[in-house]
């Protein structure tokens, strides 16, 4: 066995076969990540028949003095069940790592451990996983854990909507709750379309108070990824939204006049009084609710006749799937429930076009607790989602003192 250098082409090629690939292992990720100072390599694993068995994109920037930190995003694609082969692909990449100078390998294999589903129910699991783990180990790696939450670098958790299905199958399998907030936000008058300028700035507006991220780094990715990236967006159709609010708003006026003339009756007994004055009650909150929606509804309409975004999403397509890299929402119209609407439109167009899955993206794996992310993981478990758990990230030092000081130095970090 040897590690070689590989040509674009011969990567893609090996990588696109792989059982583990992700767009991540891919040149077009190479490419966009020397956008951030990265330097990338291609590396392939060939064994004594000269036959091609492994192959990794490899990312690395300078760290400490002139040694530099490595990384192997979703991990080097390789058999991982084979104890011997594992063990002397690692001795191979540990040397061909540090005559560069690369003192720590760090990667997150996209290796699945269970299958669950949208209430964190194990229904498969990868039987192969203790083996894994264990080559890993002993190869060196040192592993960082099964977090709930989020490791450093990769989701380790994410939720999966299957598609090929007939649409309205798909829809009656959303929970209760994400059915209504799609019909909400299509009655008031939010509409979703695909931006082919595929211009992020609005998208941006909604999405950097959780990133670190600037938006050079998603423009960018618009850039590598060319057609297979589609941005998209609600927005509120201004027009509509007066409309729809201002029925709401007369409807409700009329049901609370009624009440309000059923409590005169004389003849009710006192049950029946008190159960229409409750309802009196909750509808004059809920007229002032529609009033208030109603005048901002008018503003709305004078200031953007033409509509107003107020959600947008980035989506890779890649193996006949599509994967939301990140999404987000105005939070003053958050009670519209565009970003619901939003990934309703994106099954009903990847599953036109045959798509496998919409890959919604992170969710944690926490579902028994309630913990402040519980919110992101209803806004995309209700889809009828599945849930993959990967194996999660793994180190490797190969320079135990200039690692040690390179801790050292950026302890307070």
């Amino acid at each position: 066995m040897r590690v070689v250098s590989l040509k674009a082409e011969q990567f893609n090629k090996f990588a696109h076969k792989h059982k583990y690939k992700s767009y991540y292992q891919t040149t077009a990720y190479g490419h966009f990540m020397q956008n951030f100072d990265y330097s990338t390599q291609y590396l392939g694993i060939v064994n004594d028949d000269h036959i091609l068995i492994g192959a990794t994109l490899l990312l690395y920037k300078q760290a400490f003095m002139n040694y530099k930190i490595a990384y192997a995003p979703r991990g080097i694609l390789f058999n991982y069940e084979k104890t011997d082969q594992v063990a002397e692909m690692v001795e191979l990449i540990k040397k061909t790592l540090s005559k560069k100078g690369i003192m720590l390998l760090r990667m997150d294999p996209y290796i699945p451990l269970t299958i669950r589903d949208n209430k964190g129910n194990i229904i498969n699991f990868n039987n192969q996983t203790d083996l894994i783990m264990a080559n890993l180990k002993s190869s060196g790696f040192n592993y960082k854990g099964k977090t709930k939450y989020f490791n450093d670098e990769k989701p380790r958790w994410e939720a999966i909507t299957v598609l090929n299905k007939d649409l309205r199958a798909i829809f009656a399998g959303f929970d209760k709750r994400t059915r209504h907030k799609i019909r909400k936000a299509i009655n008031s008058g939010v509409e979703v379309y695909v931006d082919k300028t595929k211009n992020i700035k609005v998208l941006y507006e909604f999405v950097k108070r959780k990133t670190l991220k600037p938006i050079k780094f998603y423009e960018e990715l618009v850039k590598a990824y060319g057609d297979d990236i589609d941005v998209f967006y609600a927005k509120i159709n201004t027009e509509i939204f007066v409309i729809n609010s201002r029925k709401l708003y007369e409807k409700e006026m009329a049901d609370n006049d009624n009440m309000a003339y059923m409590i005169q009756n004389p003849d009710l007994s006192i049950e029946e009084r008190n159960n229409i004055l409750n309802k009196k009650m909750n509808s004059d909150r809920l007229l002032n609710v529609y009033k208030n929606s109603l005048v901002k509804a008018t503003e709305l309409l004078k200031k953007y006749p033409q509509g107003m975004k107020i959600a947008g999403a980035l989506v890779i397509n890649f193996d006949n799937s599509a994967h939301i890299v990140i999404d987000g929402f105005n939070k003053e119209y958050s009670y519209l429930n565009a970003n619901y609407l939003l990934k309703w439109k994106m099954i009903d167009l990847y599953n036109k076009k045959g798509y496998k899955y919409l890959n919604l993206n992170a969710v944690v794996g926490e579902f028994e607790k309630k913990n402040k992310y519980s919110g992101l993981n209803e806004a995309k478990l209700g889809f009828n989602s599945i849930i993959t758990e990967y194996i999660g990230e793994f180190d490797i030092v190969l320079n135990n003192f200039a690692y040690g000081l390179f801790k050292n130095f950026n302890k307070d970090k």
